[in-house]
């Protein structure tokens, strides 16, 4: 079993028919946690050196059906059904209220649960990831990522079949007409640079749909929270921490 960074707390939820491995760091901090979606075939390992680096606050994450420890869905299953999945998830936990990150496949499931349950998604971070996904295979590019390729990290880590339904589950998805709906929702989009498997135009989309959203391209390419951790870590952290921007008196 490879080794996961930060030492999190692993446990498993059966949910619906499912059987996902959880990792939750700093369990119990005060404060609201973070819930971090990764990409296509990605697991609680890879996405270790980032949520490690996630100081002061609880971070959790968890391996989709057919992903490092879960084992396969036994039916395909919709973005809405998982983001209902993730959502029972978190009020096991007793979190009534979320702030979520979503890398690249993780990031369209984020936006799903963020406009499928208002009022429960304090803030958003959405990383490399699109408003509308046209066909199946969102990520699959990411094998061929330069920075991939330079870090050696090894991804995916996911079944023929895990891969396949997670395709599946985003193919012709799209939040563009409902992203509107999030303009009390404080969103941060970030990009990388030179993202060949998202390009940034997908994040400028999504800021221009969001009232309010702030859109920031930063260094590297599809995998920059992983192969930029420390940075990217820290830019999360301080917008998180930012303090509630107060309404203006009508």
């Amino acid at each position: 079993m490879s080794r996961i960074g930060g030492r999190p707390a692993i446990s498993t939820q059966h949910v619906y028919g499912l059987t996902l491995r959880i990792a939750r760091w700093r369990e119990g901090a005060p404060g609201t946690p973070l819930l971090f979606l990764n990409g296509i075939g990605a697991d609680i390992a890879a996405a270790a050196p980032l949520l490690a680096q996630m100081h002061g606050r609880e971070v959790w994450t968890l391996d989709m059906p057919g992903v490092g420890a879960s084992p396969d869905a036994l039916l395909p299953y919709a973005a809405p059904t998982m983001a209902a999945v993730v959502m029972e998830i978190a009020g096991r936990f007793g979190h009534t209220a979320l702030d979520i990150a979503g890398f690249s496949w993780g990031g369209a499931l984020a936006q799903q649960i963020a406009i499928q349950f208002p009022g429960r998604v304090r803030r958003l971070v959405l990383m490399a990831t699109t408003p509308s996904v046209g066909a199946p295979g969102i990520g699959w590019a990411a094998l061929l990522d330069d920075d991939m390729l330079a870090s050696g990290l090894k991804l995916p880590t996911a079944t023929p079949l895990g891969l396949a339904y997670q395709s599946m589950a985003m193919a012709g998805w799209t939040s563009a007409p409902m992203l509107p709906r999030l303009k009390d929702v404080p969103v941060l989009v970030l990009m990388g640079e030179r993202d060949g498997v998202v390009p940034a135009c997908h994040g400028q989309a999504i800021a221009d749909l969001i009232d309010g959203a702030v859109l920031e391209v930063v260094p590297g390419s599809h995998l920059f929270p992983f192969t930029h951790a420390a940075t990217v870590a820290a830019r999360v952290s301080a917008f998180l921490d930012q303090p509630p921007v107060l309404q203006a008196a009508a």
